[in-house]
């Protein structure tokens, strides 16, 4: 199975180095040195990795056959592909690749039916979850310990316990504008 761990940023000084948005919680183990990795667009690669560094908090790559900075350049917006066992399962406990929470039904504690995980979304702050719904809308679900409570591999689900309005219009409202009889102030 193919699972893509980068992407190419721009050029890093003039021998050969590229920045990489990495797309994996184990950059050590997918992108070290001797990865050989296929690329989309197909053509830009196999590339294998000759060195890697962190400078100011960003992962710098460079690749054999890649000496100079024009090199590096072509490789921009080329994303790193790395092929892994479909077995095989991140080293955390609680952790998941995408291909494994992809399909899950997502119901609630009670049992509910939410609706079926269509999409990951990568973002800074956290993952989201893109889930549609039986009504064919989609709601976004934070992947925190907080909301998503349980991942059931074995019956395909994931176990939520979402915040009023989440899932529905129900939020509930706590207005400052009433006074202590219930009334509202004019």
């Amino acid at each position: 199975m193919q699972l893509v761990v980068a992407r190419i940023g721009r050029a890093h000084g003039i021998k050969g180095e590229v920045t990489v948005e990495v797309r994996t919680d184990e950059p050590e183990l997918r992108l070290g040195p001797g990865a050989v990795l296929t690329t989309d667009p197909a053509g830009a690669g196999p590339l294998t990795i000759e060195t890697g560094r962190v400078h100011s908090g960003r992962l710098l790559l460079r690749f054999e056959g890649v000496s100079d900075r024009s090199g590096a350049e072509a490789l921009r917006n080329t994303l790193l592909i790395a092929e892994i066992d479909p077995e095989e399962l991140p080293e955390g406990e609680d952790e998941y690749y995408d291909h494994q929470l992809m399909d899950l039904d997502v119901v609630t504690a009670d049992g509910t039916e939410v609706g079926r995980i269509t999409e990951i979304s990568h973002l800074p702050s956290q993952d989201l979850f893109i889930v549609e719904r039986p009504d064919g809308s989609e709601v976004m679900i934070p992947f925190v310990e907080e909301i998503v409570t349980e991942i059931d591999l074995e019956e395909q689900r994931a176990v939520i316990n979402p915040p009023p309005g989440l899932i529905d219009d129900r939020a509930e409202i706590a207005s400052s504008r009433e006074d202590a009889s219930g009334e509202e102030e004019s």
